[in-house]
């Protein structure tokens, strides 16, 4: 599975099961649960809910009993991972962008050499990969619609049970420094790319890697034009607070933060600092808020630091050895419970990102098959009506959870398409190279 943010201890951990703990602070309802159920039914029937990142993709490649093999995985019944079609159909999903996510760690065991070459491979052969293991599987099943523009994905979404499917890179380094790599992509489908994933470029900064250039170079600048004109959204999900603010500067069309949550709510570089939400209403950007637990959950982020500072220690006794850290380390853990997120916690970054840019600049990217634990109540993709009803309770309106669930990435979706069109008529594909933009750069 992909690397997670906040860093999990090592197996010695795992003798304690965690428990649940119970939403805090959410007020307690004024209506029934049957009839707030009934609501919401009524709601995402009428608004289907479009998720920004579905790592479906990459679970079918690394799956442990039939790896890549698009047929064995059937989606026509329960899976081994989060997401089949029944699970979609009980989620009221009707729209999806399936990550067709590749490592950015050049050292990723996907790069290793093919054939008798000895050098090791660029990213694109992954990509390319990844692309097609997503493509056989929407033609696979007819639930799963292939789309490219905000009408067509509309069309689906009038259709029940059945779900739009557009593709989103997650990661800059796809394109290898290439303008036209990237005008590939597109024309294959590729309707986002997150500008970088946990490893920052030779053109942005990562949130998760030592920032090198303070944000976007030149290149990376002239990448996010050539993707407004192209007509894909630029996805800043993974990026540096830096990249973020370049971004936003640069970009003449909205932008998306397709698995992201708010900083101020949960102290971790993978979250949206404020800062940046703020200025989310004039772009017209979207934060589509995911489930991760070490994302939505400040008390898991706080007992991973306190949990790792314990293991030092141990590991730092006179005589230590490995059988008496894991010894010390599972008494830790079993005096401090470990905590886990909530849908509770998971409104609450949904709530503060409303307070702070606005209703029209919030959504949904759950992540799901791209972790390996979840939120307790937001298991698979057949949760999301449970967390409309945590909205319900707290007093949100029907307009607002329709925005959230699918009205504005749609309006992200058309404005993207406006601007693009704008565009094309202004300049053509651009031929600017790393090497003419960004040479002398440290």
């Amino acid at each position: 599975m992909r690397l997670l943010a906040v860093v999990i201890l090592a197996p010695l951990l795992v003798t304690v099961p965690p428990s649940p703990v119970q939403a805090q602070g959410a007020p307690v309802a004024t209506v029934s649960p049957r009839s707030s159920r009934m609501r919401i039914a009524r709601l995402l029937r009428d608004t289907p809910v479009i998720d920004g990142h579905n790592d479906l993709p990459w679970a079918i490649r690394e799956d442990s009993v039939a790896p890549r093999d698009v047929g064995a995985y059937d989606l026509t019944k329960r899976t081994r991972g989060m997401t089949d079609i029944p699970r979609l159909k009980a989620g009221m999903v009707g729209g999806q962008f399936w990550s067709v996510y590749i490592p950015g760690e050049r050292d990723d065991p996907n790069y290793a050499s093919q054939g008798t070459s000895a050098s090791l491979p660029g990213y694109a052969r992954v990509q390319l990969e990844q692309i097609d293991i997503a493509r056989q599987m929407i033609d696979r099943y007819p639930e799963l619609v292939p789309v490219k523009t905000a009408a067509e994905l509309r069309a689906v979404r009038k259709q029940s049970g059945r779900v739009g499917s557009l593709l989103g890179m997650e990661g800059g380094h796809a394109i290898e420094n290439s303008l036209g790599a990237l005008r590939a992509y597109y024309d294959l489908g590729a309707r986002y790319m997150t500008l970088t994933h946990n490893v920052t470029l030779d053109w942005a900064d990562a949130a998760m890697d030592a920032p090198t250039h303070g944000g976007l170079t030149p290149f990376g600048e002239e990448v996010v034009r050539e993707m407004n004109r192209l007509g894909m959204i630029v996805d800043l999900s993974h990026v540096s607070p830096g990249t973020m603010s370049d971004a936003l500067n640069v970009s003449e069309a909205p932008v998306i933060f397709s698995h992201s949550s708010a900083r101020a709510i949960t102290n971790v570089p993978r979250n949206v600092p404020d800062s940046i939400l703020s200025r989310l209403p004039r772009n017209g950007g979207v934060v589509m808020v995911t489930f991760v637990p070490g994302f939505v959950s400040q008390a898991l982020v706080d007992w991973v630091a306190r949990a790792q500072a314990a293991q030092r220690a141990a590991s730092q006794q006179p005589g230590a050895d490995s059988t008496s850290v894991v010894r010390a380390m599972n008494e830790w853990v079993a005096a401090n419970t470990r905590p886990r997120a909530t849908i509770g916690d998971v409104a609450d970054h949904i709530e503060h990102i409303r307070k702070v840019a606005g209703a029209d600049h919030v959504g949904l990217g759950g992540d799901f098959d791209g972790i390996t634990e979840t939120v307790v109540g937001l298991e698979d993709v057949s949760t999301y009506p449970a967390l409309f009803e945590e909205l319900a309770s707290r007093g949100w309106s029907d307009t607002d959870m329709r925005k959230l669930a699918a009205d504005n990435v749609l309006r992200v979706l058309d404005q993207v398409e406006k601007v693009s069109a704008r565009l094309k008529t202004e300049r053509p594909p651009s031929t600017r190279t790393i090497q003419q933009l960004d040479s002398g750069r440290r």
